[in-house]
């Protein structure tokens, strides 16, 4: 697996030395960071996660993977 930096320190998965510890990471456009995406335990898409989107610049992506640290 690819090394995932990470900057976001509440999130469950950041680890030390700003490193992603998800098994699996969805990236997804802004104009979808309120869906409820659904994903398998091995990382596979369920239902309407499964769609391809376009964007122009990083600016306009986000890690829906996030889960804040309780």
């Amino acid at each position: 697996m690819p090394t995932v930096k990470c900057n976001v320190a509440n999130c469950t998965y950041w680890g030390e030395g700003n490193n992603c510890g998800a098994d699996a990471i969805l990236v997804e456009i802004d104009k979808h960071a309120n869906h409820s995406y659904k994903m398998e335990a091995s990382g596979e898409l369920i239902g309407d996660a499964k769609h391809k989107d376009n964007a122009r610049q990083s600016a306009e992506t986000c890690c829906y993977t996030f889960k804040k640290k309780q």
